[in-house]
């Protein structure tokens, strides 16, 4: 990081010698001396007038009120024009990475024997029955947005073109194709960097909520859930913060910002990778007290048979993170001997369901893997045009010409990122006012793209990455071990101990594509009901909708349920309060509660397990031509 003078202590060290040489020489006019001189004085005639006093007081204010004009002015209509000898420049620090390393790794106050967690006399402490909202509420709480999270005061739904009648005609034209079929908000508008939300009523085709029907009782629950909020990943096949703020420092001499993008001469990269932020903790936290209150009374299973739950996720940081945040707020603190969290390992060579891109090679493919490539930079070079013609004109190039240091495409989709990433790590964004209302619906579809062609539907490796978790969560419905651990699964970890097949509460982490990945492997298909997602315009009505989906902390609840009604016990998918039509799956119905005979849902997967050839799909010799010349929309790879 460049060296950034600092501003406490800088101010002295630079204005020292300039108190002495000319502070001293004033304070020697103004003050008395020590001089033996007589106290008397002259006194001077004054040498102006009251008429001149006047004109002088209401010239310099007719000078005033003309310089605000002109600076007015001037601010309106960019900055003023450079001679061919000045030179721009942003100080050098612009761009470089500003890290704060907390905590101290030896603080020397630190005495944790004199500050333990438990000192005795914890008085009272009888418990009382479980919470059952799901049950026993006339309704349930919606999860709304974010309210720690600061949004823009405003957001322009457009900017005006300042052409002529023909190019705006032409211009409102093209914007049919960048609107969105809901109400705009931005925290809804960042694909899976969305803080999860619960989505409309009806949103995936079953007008019901959550609770379960009349006469129908939840009996189990099977938790999916993704990480909470955190700082951008190392590595990214489009975009990535990291490189825009790279591109910034290394041209730091090279540029000065104006206008909306004058806040950038000052900008530092303040986000760290991969980890957790504090807001992506809180997301997990609350995950955990809201799944407490609809389903603690699952827990009384628990207290009847002497057991407790089992917990899984991965060895990530942020997924261990994501499930002790989560721990706290469905148990409390400390929640030690009230569950055991099984951490399963993600890296190379070790099957986990959590993470089956690790030993699937065709997941890391070129080609096969990130089949988004070309859809995006396609739809970013229509959505963002104008952005980028627009940001271009705020910056100075190096000789002093508006214009002269050029956005890319990708970089103006760099900066709505950083909004994202800016805002869930540090509460606010300056970046997030840089674009309207309809550059924010086309970053939202440009997620959708990259998630539709690389994790979901349109991913010829995607029903295969998901058929492991297929596989155990047929295994706990059925209550029979895995009989073949022939895909992700890993058989290690598979024994009584660390995979329960008989309890009423399963809790597991993992990551959004993999999240995606189930989905597609599950056959709901009716989110697949608008085909190949096109590159040049938003599908009006679209099922599939990455914020939607696979937001920070999304969240799967496959919920078992006994009715009155049937003798053959329910299950449903509720999809981030969203109930998920299963009519897609061969073998279910279509019923308006979104509900499928449990045995007839196991049949269709298990018909899934069996269609789904790992070998094949994760190290297969087949290959798939870039863009539109092939597609898919069961996420299935092209068979030999």
């Amino acid at each position: 990081m460049g060296l950034k003078q600092d501003v406490e202590a800088g101010s002295k060290a630079k204005y020292g010698a300039y108190d002495d040489v000319l502070v001293e020489p004033e304070r020697e006019l103004l003050l008395p001396t020590d001089s033996d001189s007589p106290t008397t004085s002259t006194v001077s005639k004054p040498r102006y007038s009251l008429v001149h006093l006047v004109c002088a007081f209401v010239g310099g204010a007719a000078l005033c009120i003309g310089a605000r004009f002109l600076l007015d002015v001037s601010g309106i209509a960019g900055p003023p024009p450079l001679g061919d000898d000045v030179r721009v420049q942003a100080p050098p620090y612009v761009g470089s990475t500003e890290v704060h390393n907390f905590p101290p790794v030896a603080p020397t106050n630190a005495f944790p024997d004199l500050f333990p967690t438990s000192v005795g006399y914890p008085g009272g402490t009888p418990t009382g029955a479980e919470p059952g909202l799901i049950a026993t509420a006339p309704s349930l709480p919606l999860q709304t947005g974010a309210a720690q999270l600061v949004a823009p005061p405003k957001i322009h739904k457009h900017i005006h073109s300042t052409h002529g009648d023909d190019v705006e005609e032409e211009e409102e034209e093209s914007r049919k194709h960048y609107k969105s079929d809901r109400p705009f908000n931005l925290f809804r508008s960042w694909g899976n960097l969305s803080p999860w939300y619960s989505v409309p009523r009806g949103a995936f085709g079953v007008d019901d909520t959550a609770e379960p029907p009349a006469g129908c009782v939840v009996t189990g629950l099977h938790l999916l859930h993704r990480h909470g909020a955190r700082y951008p990943t190392a590595w990214a096949n489009f975009g990535g913060p990291a490189k825009f703020a790279t591109r910034l420092h290394e041209s730091a001499s090279q540029w000065e910002a104006t206008g909306q993008l004058a806040f950038l001469n000052e900008w530092t990269y303040k986000l760290g990778e991969e980890v957790l932020t504090p807001f992506g903790r809180q997301q997990l936290y609350d995950l955990g007290v809201s799944m407490r209150l609809k389903y603690g009374f699952l827990l009384k299973n628990f207290t009847e048979t002497n057991t407790i739950p089992v917990f899984r996720t991965e060895s990530q940081d942020r997924m261990l993170a994501s499930a002790l945040n989560f721990a706290i707020g469905f148990f409390g603190y400390p929640f030690e001997g009230q569950y055991q969290q099984l951490i399963t390992i993600e890296a190379n060579e070790f099957n986990n369901t959590f993470a089956p891109y690790k030993t699937c090679p065709n997941a890391n493919a070129g080609g096969k893997a990130d089949r988004s490539l070309p859809y995006v930079r396609e739809w970013v070079s229509h959505f963002l045009a104008e952005a980028r013609e627009r940001l271009s004109r705020a910056m100075i190039g190096k000789d002093g010409l508006q214009g002269e240091f050029d956005w890319t495409g990708e970089e103006v989709y760099e900066m709505m990122q950083m909004c994202a990433y800016e805002t869930v790590a540090l509460g606010y964004s300056k970046f997030c006012d840089l674009f309207t209302e309809e550059e924010w619906e086309g970053f939202n579809y440009a997620l959708d793209l990259t998630f539709w062609y690389d994790s979901a539907f349109g991913s010829p490796v995607a029903r295969v990455q998901g058929v492991g978790y297929l596989q155990e969560l047929v295994a706990r419905l059925t209550h029979t071990p895995i009989a073949t651990h022939n895909s992700s699964t890993n058989a290690t970890l598979h024994t009584p101990e660390t995979f329960p097949l008989d309890h009423a509460l399963y809790v597991d982490a993992t990551h959004e594509v993999v999240v995606l990945n189930i989905i597609t492997a599950l056959n709901l298909s009716t989110l697949a009901a608008g085909g190949p997602l096109p590159a040049d315009h938003i599908p009006k009505d679209r099922s599939f909708r990455s914020a939607d989906l696979a937001p920070f902390a999304t969240n799967m609840q496959f919920q078992l349920l006994s009715c009155a009604s049937t003798p053959e016990p329910q299950i449903r998918i509720i999809i981030n309060d969203g109930v998920a039509p299963l009519h897609g799956i061969r073998t279910c119905p279509h019923d308006k509660h979104g509900m499928c005979p449990l045995p007839a849902f196991i049949e269709a997967q298990q018909e899934t397990i069996r269609g789904t050839d790992w070998a094949w799909g994760c190290y297969g010799d087949w290959e798939v031509p870039p863009g539109s010349a092939w597609n898919s929309t069961t996420g299935d790879a092209p068979q030999a």
